[in-house]
């Protein structure tokens, strides 16, 4: 029997060894202290719990939703409030809010997931090789970085899906190029401190190339700190899509984004508020969600954060 199956303070023990005996030990203590800076922070699990429903309404939402998001009854269900048949109200093409905010939930990730893909390699790479390079690589690279910085990022959106045409792809493209910007700063910062470390020299000596000690040994290092940014940033990029499709460049009918419902639900505000109410509450409750998860993954991934 080894220390690990001895019993739940062995276990603890084992996990937390100064000199573990493998890299599985080592890796599975690093998560479990990492875990425990995380679950320490109440409200970062609020956070979690949000954005794991979230996935759930996604995954499930052909069976949480019971009508159609994009076909309603026109002549019976108009405008009605929120009541036991429509739990969120209808809107003014009849279609029932509740299942139109579950389906929405779909391109909320479809936005995030993919701005999250297509944007934090590209900054990732960036930094990585401006930090690693210095001098005039490291000048022009940071150069084009500030100039993409200089602008707000929902204006030069704008710019580009004006340019690109309206719908969800182009959107999505568009904010990805207005969103690696502070990876690749994030990046170039992590780069510039372990760039003359003895650690990177002992594998320059090893007769390493640039490209695999930028690949192998420095991107790794900056995975952490690119989550938490990543994280941090999903609610803003949600917010830029809402704008987006608020706008009309976005996501178009008779999609069920939440920031094209809002837009369509601006002319009841006053008398029909739930229309543009429903779906801004969901904006709010998921981008409040993916802040505190940020904000848990902070405290939780810092490597300059203490034993707690």
């Amino acid at each position: 029997m080894t220390a690990f199956d001895a019993g739940p303070f062995s276990r603890r023990a084992w996990l937390l060894s100064d000199r573990p005996a493998s890299r599985l030990q080592a890796r599975l203590g690093r998560a479990y202290v990492a875990w425990r800076r995380f679950s320490a922070n109440r409200l970062a699990l609020v956070g979690m719990l949000i954005i794991i429903a979230l996935l759930v309404v996604a995954a499930f939402a052909d069976v949480l939703a019971p009508y159609s998001p994009t076909i309603g009854d026109l002549k019976n269900a108009r405008l009605l409030a929120p009541g036991a048949a429509h739990w969120f109200g209808t809107d003014d093409l009849g279609r029932d809010i509740y299942s139109r905010i579950v389906y929405g939930s779909r391109w909320t990730l479809y936005v995030v997931i993919l701005v999250a893909i297509i944007a934090a390699p590209i900054g990732l790479l960036v930094g990585t090789i401006a930090g690693y390079a210095g001098g005039w690589t490291d000048t022009i690279l940071m150069r084009i970085t500030d100039i993409f910085l200089a602008f707000p990022k929902l204006v030069l959106a704008l710019a580009f899906v004006a340019a690109l045409g309206p719908g969800i792809e182009n959107a999505v493209l568009a904010i990805a190029i207005t969103s690696w910007p502070p990876y690749a700063r994030i990046a170039r910062a992590e780069t510039l401190t372990v760039r003359n470390s003895d650690y990177i020299k002992a594998v320059q000596l090893m007769g390493a190339s640039p490209f695999r000690i930028v690949l192998r040994h420095i991107m790794p290092l900056c995975i952490s700190s690119l989550i938490i940014r990543v994280t941090l940033d999903m609610a803003g990029i949600i917010l830029t899509a809402a704008g987006l499709g608020f706008l009309g460049l976005g996501a178009q009918p008779p999609l069920p984004e939440w920031g094209a419902m809002i837009a369509s639900g601006r002319r009841f505000i006053l008398d029909q508020w739930w229309v543009a109410a429903a779906p801004g509450a969901a904006i709010l409750i998921v981008s409040l969600g993916f802040n505190l998860l940020g904000d848990g993954l902070r405290d939780a991934l810092d490597p300059r954060s203490g034993d707690q």
